[in-house]
C-alpha cells in the first residue's frame, strides 16, 4: 500500500513540475517566472523525499537539506536583485 501512495505522490509531483516547468517558459512577467522556479525547487525537494522514502535510506534525506538551502538563498538573491538592482551591498 506505501509503493502505492509513494507511486501516486512521485506522479503527482512529476506532472507539477511539468506545469511549473510551462510557467517558467510561458509566463508574462519576470516575477511569475521566479515564483514558478521557487515552485520547482519545492517540488523537487518534495520528490528527493519521497524517493528516499522509498529508497528506505536517510542519504536523500541530507541532499534535500542543502537543495532547500540552495533554493532559498537563490530566490533571496534574486528578489534582492531585482528590487535594488545589485545582490552585495
Amino acid at each position: 500500500m506505501l509503493e502505492l501512495a509513494l507511486g501516486f505522490a512521485i506522479g503527482c509531483y512529476v506532472l507539477a513540475q511539468l506545469f511549473c516547468l510551462y510557467r517558467v517558459v510561458i509566463a508574462p512577467g519576470l516575477s511569475d517566472r521566479v515564483l514558478a522556479l521557487d515552485t520547482m525547487t519545492i517540488n523537487m525537494i518534495a520528490l528527493i523525499t519521497l524517493f528516499g522514502i522509498r529508497q528506505g535510506t536517510a542519504i536523500y534525506f541530507e541532499a534535500t537539506m542543502l537543495f532547500a538551502l540552495v533554493g532559498f538563498v537563490s530566490t533571496v538573491a534574486f528578489a534582492k536583485f531585482v528590487l535594488r538592482g545589485d545582490i552585495i551591498e
